[in-house]
């Protein structure tokens, strides 16, 4: 078991959230984390690039002079790509770098993700946090009175709450994302993950581990 200190909308130490990490995720398994975001990077690539070979380039195909008998070393046309102007030798081509792992893959990366973050300290939990209205101001005095002050925080609402986005996202370093949107690259990024606590609730839920008491 481990606990998960809870605040309240001021950022006041209200209580510990037990969590039993072994019912999330046996261990952390680092290579596993690290597949998972380097395919998130790659699914996220334009892969748009192109150079253009010997073939692309503007300019005559005649031999520039005669094999042999000038003295200087042996050269095709004007494009060859060891000269400049030339095309590139191993050209770039446009193309596509996403891949799929497999589903219970990242999923467990995901609670892994999890794991890692109460261990380390990265993950504290919000007890409530109810705007009426867009009001950045709050979300950023919230964050700042947490342990760590105004560091790089991704901020998880249980589903999508307008508001909380809206005051949220013109923080530097802030993200908001519903807890559904989880995964290990967003976890793993910030300095800290601040959750909700109702969506922590719904994501031990999902994952089907045991509620934990709030102490």
């Amino acid at each position: 078991m481990a606990s998960v200190v809870v605040f309240d909308e001021f950022g006041k130490e209200a209580g510990t959230f037990e969590v039993d990490v072994d019912a999330l995720a046996s261990s952390v398994n680092r290579q596993l984390l690290h597949d998972a975001v380097v395919m998130y990077q790659a699914n996220r690539r334009l892969g748009t690039h192109k150079t253009k070979t010997r073939g692309e380039v503007s300019g005559s195909t005649r031999k520039l002079y005669r094999q042999k008998g000038t003295g200087n070393a042996r050269a095709g046309s004007r494009r060859s790509g060891i000269r400049r102007g030339g095309g590139h030798i191993f050209a770039l081509r446009p193309r596509d770098y996403s891949y799929r792992l497999p589903k219970k893959a990242l999923r467990l990366a995901t609670r892994m993700a999890i794991r890692s973050r109460i261990e380390d300290g990265g993950l504290v939990l919000l007890k409530s946090l109810a705007l009426e209205s867009p009001k950045t101001q709050v979300v950023a005095k919230l964050l700042e009175s947490l342990p760590g002050g105004l560091v790089s925080t991704l901020l998880v609402t249980n589903g999508v709450d307008a508001n909380i986005y809206k005051s949220g996202r013109n923080i530097a370093g802030v993200e908001v994302r519903p807890v559904n949107e989880l995964n290990a690259e967003l976890l793993l990024k910030p300095k800290r993950v601040a959750m909700l606590q109702p969506a922590f609730e719904a994501f031990l839920e999902q994952a089907g581990v045991a509620q934990g008491a709030t102490a």
